[in-house]
């Protein structure tokens, strides 16, 4: 229970997953936050001070204006009411006898509380007032009992507050906005050297061709991309080395066994010229699994190739070369299917699966499956199957199962290990499982 409650994993299934949100996060919260301590200070502390002392003027005004109502006579006080309007530019009426009716508006600003305190304390709390706010025309209008009626004043709602605190959310909003905008621009520029990476290197681990990219951004990044670049040229370096050594060791071997082939074939035939003409072919055909599995991806280039065409192709190889029928095959392609991968390692790649299968299986299926993510050639057949704790192991190069069902019977282990080899050069990957024919399953999965 406890582990569940964990706020970390909570909160972090809400993050962003890329880098260039996170970075972005990093840069908002702060601000967002920055912008509400600012406001809760200016909203709270500073414009309620302001407009306290804002109101505690106009209280001052309201209670001159009652005292000159409490000690004059009409005459003095209509020519005083006056003369204090032109002078304070406030709406002073009086209406004679009248009394104050006491309601509470549904809703008080704190303007309107403050100018109550302060009107309170400067005209006494035993004296009968009243404030409200005038819709639509900004206007606070203060009724207080005086000698012969209620004294009605109208004061301009500026002259208790500021004018317009709203200019100042402006202000606040639009330089945050134009600060993010920046940081946005400048965040969005260090990002993407990194994406670039990230994609280069996804793409030669595909075995896909990156021949555009080159380090830029910050320094962090130039030397990782730098070191990617030293990477992959050590890496292509060693392939080319091995395959050209590779290229001469056929040469030097396959050159004594034609001479071989040649004396064979000008001898009489015979058990004795029979037999070796098999171990002959044996041993061309072993040193061709040898230097199929050593070599690897080879020098060869990823194009964009009709992936169904090139699994039917190879199928139909496999079957014409075991001798299989159409009655033993059964495709399920889906045709038009293009992906950029190395043709020829991915035609021997099916081409072994298929072998294998026909090998041990009468019946051999074969299809193609696509997500948004992965495609995968699925090759299954009704044979004996391989248990599930001998698949593993059936990848080992030169291993040979002792069970009923030898994926390698009559070579020399490599046909499995040949086929993830390709699988793993084009960023995907070879797995065995239990195949709905009731056989063995081998599935290519290779991402899009």
């Amino acid at each position: 229970m406890i582990a569940r409650l964990r706020p970390g994993r909570f909160i972090k299934r809400f993050m962003p997953r890329g880098l260039f949100g996170r970075s972005l996060i990093i840069i908002v919260a702060p601000m967002v936050l920055l912008q509400a301590i600012v406001s809760y200070v200016f909203f709270e502390r500073d414009l309620e001070t302001t407009t306290h002392r804002m109101a505690l003027d106009v209280a001052a005004d309201v209670a001159l204006l009652v005292a000159q109502e409490d000690r004059y006579s009409e005459p003095e006080r209509s020519r005083l009411r006056a003369l204090a309007a032109e002078q304070l530019r406030y709406d002073i009426t009086m209406e004679p006898g009248g009394r104050i009716a006491h309601r509470e508006a549904p809703y008080r600003s704190s303007i309107d509380r403050a100018l109550d305190d302060v009107i309170g304390q400067q005209i006494g709390e035993e004296r009968d007032f009243a404030t409200r706010s005038i819709a639509g025309k900004r206007k606070i209008e203060i009724t207080v009992e005086v000698r012969g009626g209620v004294l009605r004043v109208v004061v301009p709602r500026d002259r208790i507050t500021v004018s317009s605190p709203d200019i100042f959310i402006v202000w606040m909003l639009g330089s945050s906005l134009i600060l993010l905008a920046v940081a946005i621009l400048f965040l969005r520029n260090q990002v993407r050297p990194i994406e670039r990476l990230a994609r280069a290197a996804d793409a030669f681990g595909k075995g896909r061709a990156v021949p555009d990219f080159k380090p830029y951004g910050a320094t962090e990044v130039r030397r990782a991309a730098q070191a990617f670049l030293t990477m992959r040229e050590r890496i292509e370096r060693h392939v080319q080395q091995r395959t050209e050594m590779l290229a001469g060791v056929s040469h030097d071997l396959k050159t004594p066994l034609t001479r071989i082939h040649l004396q064979l074939a000008m001898m009489k035939p015979g058990p004795d010229t029979a037999a070796l003409q098999e171990d002959v072919t044996e041993m061309e055909r072993m040193l061709d699994e040898y230097l199929d599995f050593a070599r690897g991806e080879g020098g060869e280039s990823a194009v964009p190739t009709n992936l169904g065409e090139l699994v039917g192709d190879a199928a139909q190889a496999a079957a014409r070369a075991r001798a299989a029928g159409p009655d033993r095959v059964s495709l399920d392609l889906t045709n038009g299917l293009m992906l950029s991968v190395k043709p020829s390692a991915l035609r021997r790649c099916v081409t072994n699966l298929m072998d294998n299968a026909l090998k041990h299986g009468r019946h051999v299926s074969v299809s193609l499956v696509l997500d948004s993510r992965f495609v995968e050639i699925l090759v299954d057949d009704d044979g004996p199957g391989i248990p599930e704790d001998k698949r593993e192991e059936a990848f080992r190069p030169f291993h040979r199962l002792d069970e009923g069902r030898n994926l390698q019977s009559g070579g020399v282990g490599l046909g499995l290990a040949i086929a993830r080899d390709i699988a793993r050069a084009h960023g995907g990957e070879l797995v065995l499982s239990d195949s709905p024919l009731g056989g063995l399953r081998a599935m290519i999965r290779l991402p899009v």
